[in-house]
This record gives structure tokens, C-alpha cells and sequence, in this order.
């Protein structure tokens, strides 16, 4: 079993993959502020994954006392132990909402991406079809929400938009084109994420400690 009692308190090893939920973490990390190794896990495996997560699954954050390979658990541990750049608001019944519409995108939206980013060995093409239509069409659709705000419904940086930015991100590897005559603020939502720090870092895979003092 590794050992790492070597870790400070703030400081995180992160296993993980170049897939969505992996990225999701990367950028939790990098909004935070918070160091982390990036152990990149390929197709051949090391043995402590299956130590470390029962599932066998990445992305798995490991700390000096924890691990923890769940991404929405991941982000709540984060968010409660991390004051700083927080992603909730500060109401219980504003949390809740942002709770909620982030739940509404992973069953929406992320199910159909998943569907489209799986395995080539279990890759399914009539269900491809299907989800790559449904997907685009529900952003075409609802384009016009991400001209209201700086972010997701919001005026602030907040988890919702840390579960959209990877997924808006893989559009291409999908084979998604947005029509720019009708997705313009969505377009631009887009070009407001990916130009941020945060997630720039987040894009990179090579492993190192990262700190970073902006976004």
C-alpha cells in the first residue's frame, strides 16, 4: 500500500485519467488553489488503484488521512474544507438550488456525453447517434441561458460551471458543432471558461505539483 503521511494537510496526490470526471477534479483543484501531484493512470494500471478505490475507477484524491474517488464527493469535501474560492453560495437555500441544477446537468447532459466518450471496445453506435443528437439539440435550445450571466446562471464562478467547462471542452471529441448563428451565447460562455487559468492548468497532464496564486 503507498504511503502518504509525507503529505501536508493541503497537499493532494490525484490518480487520474485524461477522461471528464478526472479533468472535473483537476479543475476543482486548480480553482482552489490547492498543490497536487497528478499520478497519470493509463490502461495498464497500478496496483494501488484497486487498493485505493474498490470500483477500480479513477479519478481517486488521496490526502495525508483520505481517499476519496467519487467527483461529487470529491467537490463537497473540497468546498467544506477549503474556504477559499468557494463554489456554493452563501445561503442554504441558494446552495441548494446550484445542488440542484448541478444534479439536473449530470443526469442530462453528462449522461449523454458519457454515452459518447465511452470505450471504442463498448462504444454502441445507434445509442451514439441518439445521445450526440439529443445533447446538441438541448444546447441549441437552451444557448440563450449562458447569455444571462458571467456563468451559469450566476455572476459568479461556481460548480455548476466546473462540471460544464470539460464537457463544453470535449464538444469536438464528440462530434458536436455548435452553429454559431444559434449558440452565440453559449459560444461566448465558452470562451470566457476556457480562457481562464484554472482551467488552462487543468488541461495540462503532466505530473508535477502545481501552485498557482490566480485564475
Amino acid at each position: 500500500m503507498a504511503d502518504f503521511s509525507h503529505l501536508l494537510p493541503t497537499q493532494f496526490v490525484l490518480y487520474g485519467d485524461d477522461g471528464y470526471d478526472s479533468h472535473v477534479v483537476r479543475l476543482l483543484l486548480e480553482h482552489k488553489n490547492l498543490p497536487y501531484e497528478l499520478a497519470l493512470v493509463t490502461d495498464d494500471r497500478p496496483e494501488e488503484i484497486a487498493e485505493l478505490n474498490p470500483y477500480g475507477t479513477v479519478p481517486i484524491l488521496v490526502g495525508r488521512d483520505l481517499t476519496l474517488y467519487e467527483i461529487n464527493t470529491i467537490f463537497e469535501y473540497l468546498e467544506d474544507r477549503h474556504g477559499a474560492d468557494k463554489l456554493l453560495p452563501a445561503t442554504p437555500k441558494e446552495r441548494a438550488y446550484v445542488r440542484q441544477l448541478a444534479w439536473r446537468l449530470q443526469h442530462d447532459w453528462l449522461i449523454l456525453a458519457r454515452t459518447l466518450l465511452t470505450h471504442p471496445d463498448s462504444f454502441d453506435e445507434p445509442s451514439a447517434q441518439q445521445a450526440k443528437k439529443t445533447l446538441s439539440d438541448s444546447l441549441v435550445t437552451l444557448s440563450p441561458l449562458f447569455g444571462q450571466y458571467e456563468f451559469f446562471l450566476s455572476d459568479s464562478f461556481g460548480w455548476c460551471d466546473v462540471l460544464l467547462t470539460p464537457l463544453l471542452w470535449r464538444l469536438p471529441q464528440m462530434g458536436i458543432e455548435l452553429p454559431a448563428t444559434l449558440c452565440r451565447p453559449l459560444i461566448e460562455y465558452q470562451k470566457r471558461l476556457f480562457c481562464r487559468k484554472s482551467f488552462i492548468n487543468s488541461t495540462k497532464l503532466k505530473p508535477n505539483y502545481l501552485d498557482n496564486t490566480d485564475h
